[in-house]
Formats: C-alpha cells, structure tokens, sequence
C-alpha cells in the first residue's frame, strides 16, 4: 500500500469509532484510552540501539512479539539497520511477511502439522523464514513441509541456557539435532538460539551477568563442537532490553533480538545499568504511553481515568503516570483506574500519559498507534499483528 493510500483509507475512518484520532489533530482532542508513541523518543531508541549494535560489531533482529506493528518493524530496519524481526508465533510471522518484511525469525518451536504448512509458505511471500528446533523429531516434520511446498526453511537449535522453557541443555543434543537438519532436504541449518529471558529483568546488573555468563559459556561450548562438525552458525541470537550489552560483547553471539528497548515500560525502567541508574533515566527513553482521560473526580481524594484492565496489562505491575509525582495510579477494574489525587489537582477531562508495567501484552489489546510530535497526531500506525496468538 502507498503511503497516500494508507492515508487516503484513514481520512475515510472516524475518529472515536474507528480510530483513535487522525494525522493533523492536537494531541489534547486524540480519543482515549488508546497508545501514543512519542515519536521523538522512540527515533532516538531506535538510532540508539542501530549506534550500539554496530559498535559491538554485531546484528540487531528487532523483536517484533512487542510492538505487533509493520509499521514499526519497518522503520527499525530502515533507520535502525536492523537485519529483520523475530516474532513468537506463525501467525505473527505471516503478518509481517504479508506486510513487506523481507527476513523474519519464529524464535519458537513449529510443531504442529498446520502450523508447519502455514510456516512453509512464507518463503513464497519474498520472506527468509527461519524457525527453532528443539527436538529431533520435528526435524522431519519440517522437512516433509518444505518439500511440500518446495520452499526452505531455516532452522536454529534452541538451547535453554537459563530460562527453563523451551530448549536443550547438552552440547552433545544440540549437535545430534544441527546434524539432523542439515541432512534434511528443505531445510537449512542456520545457527543457534540462546535468549536468556528469566534474567531480563533482575534489578541489579551484576545478578544479570552472572546468570548471562553462565549462558555464554554454553554457547560458546556449542558453537566450538558445531565448528568440530564442519556446521558453521551464520546466527549466535539473543539477548534482550536487560542483557543485550552482555551478549553483544561476548564475541560469541553475533545476532541481538531486543524489542522493549525501543518504546520501553515501567518494569523494565526499574532495573539498574552497571553504575546503578534505572535503565528510563539515561539509557532508553519512555516513547509509549497509554493516554487516558479523568472521567470523574466526585471523590475529593481520588479522580478516576478511563483505563482500566482493559486498555492494559498488569501482569508486571500498575502504570506509572509519566511526569508526575503529585498524583498516583493506585488500583484499576475492568474500565476504570483509581488515581490517587490527594491535593485535588485533577480535573474532568485532563489527560494523563501511563507508562504501562508491561509493553508487550499492553500493545496486543490495541488496533492503533497514535504517533505525536510537539503536540500534534503525525501518524497513525496500525497494529498488524493484532490477536495473532496461533
């Protein structure tokens, strides 16, 4: 689509029914609760994280599970010099490779048949599709798609380096099953995924590296005995927000798959760089938000916002109101949020930037993006993957 197409369809669209707003109107009149990006925030994240990437000397595959946007992934590899999106499910996948992505990662396991099949068609939309193995028995699966439909299919063999979910712990499987795909017509072996996520989110730096050492050293183990095998990994990927400097500097990993860096959330604003700040006070800046409106203030102590649980998650605490220290977001229901508002400061109709606890499942419950800058709506970005959870 052209962009005066894509701006043509949204000019056709009304504004608090369709959308949220529309390019050209001040930011005061946007319709809440809905998710505004800063725009001059996020191109800052953006070109940070491109800077930091090329100084390690490494590749950066934005994690396009956060944001669920084409739009976005597009800039990041535009402007970020990303090399492509990792994502966590087919259908996400098949979002951003229907919408012009050219190199897409299922940093998951594919295992069932339709899946597989759905999986095995993305080569025919122009897109590099990789995906990860943890079991030799999906080797064949796999397989059996890609001569199906007469594409490839890259593989990575998964280790569990820390996390406890999906992966393999011993050298000696992960090349038992490197092997195996690299015999498999229609498949290739591409390298290893090694994403470290129980400690993203640890405060102290310190208790981060510690349990990031431990996965490097299995990485590096991995890659020795592949080497061995004459198997070479063209991809060593992982790394997050909260590690990314430790696997990009670790001159084993060549590949980083942070996502949260680039529109940032409160609990990962809470956890401490090497000198002991919070990494939302110098390292990344909070470019999303969740914009609410006060819709009543009949208590004198407390005025009630318009986003409640179902305008965000809380799984990883309450938002925090952006800018502010005079009042606080204390406690929400289904459609309504309790601000404490001790001094009366509030009024009806204020609006309120929330910086949601976690950005991820925050963004999944929202069909739009509402770019701003100096006050006015600059674009509208919708959100391509949407409910794409298969």
């Amino acid at each position: 689509m052209t962009l005066q197409k894509k701006r043509a369809d949204l000019e056709t669209l009304e504004v608090g029914y369709d959308v949220p707003a529309l390019v050209g109107m001040d930011e005061a009149d946007i319709q809440t609760p809905c998710l505004i990006v800063d725009l001059d925030a996020f191109e800052r994240n953006v070109k940070k994280m491109r800077d930091v990437a090329h100084q390690m000397g490494v590749r950066h595959r934005v994690h396009g599970k956060m944001h669920k946007s084409a739009d976005v992934a597009h800039y990041q590899i535009e402007e970020g010099d990303a090399c492509g999106v990792c994502c966590q499910k087919v259908s996400e996948a098949e979002a951003f490779a229907r919408a012009g992505v050219k190199d897409v990662l299922v940093s998951n396991q594919v295992r069932d048949p339709a899946k597989i099949d759905r999986l095995a068609r993305l080569p025919k939309l122009g897109a590099r599709t990789i995906c990860c193995v943890d079991d030799i028995e999906n080797v064949a699966d796999l397989s059996a798609g890609a001569q199906a439909h007469g594409t490839e299919i890259e593989c990575l063999v998964e280790i569990d380096c820390g996390a406890g979910r999906c992966g393999v712990t011993k050298t000696e499987d992960v090349v038992a099953i490197a092997k195996a795909i690299d015999a498999a017509p229609g498949l290739k072996f591409s390298g290893l995924q090694a994403y470290q996520g129980a400690m993203q989110h640890m405060d102290k730096y310190e208790d981060r590296k510690a349990k990031i050492d431990i996965a490097v050293a299995m990485v590096k183990d991995a890659v020795d005995a592949l080497k061995a095998e004459e198997l070479a990994c063209d991809i060593v990927g992982g790394g997050g927000t909260g590690s990314y400097y430790f696997e990009g500097n670790s001159g084993v990993y060549n590949e980083l798959q942070c996502g949260s860096y680039a529109f940032m959330d409160a609990d990962y604003g809470r956890i401490l760089d090497k000198d002991g700040k919070r990494i939302d006070q110098g390292e990344w800046e909070n470019a999303l938000f969740i914009l609410t409106s006060v819709m009543s203030h009949a208590k004198a102590d407390k005025a009630i916002c318009d986003a409640g649980l179902k305008a965000q998650s809380v799984d990883s605490g309450l938002p925090v109101i952006f800018g502010r220290d005079d009042v606080e977001y204390v406690k929400c229901s289904d459609e309504h949020g309790v601000i404490a508002d001790p001094k009366g400061v509030l009024k009806v109709n204020d609006k309120l930037r929330l910086v949601p606890g976690h950005c991820d499942p925050t963004c999944n419950v929202h069909d739009w993006y509402v770019g701003v800058r100096n006050g006015k709506v600059e674009t509208l970005w919708p959100i391509t993957a949407r409910g794409k959870a298969y």
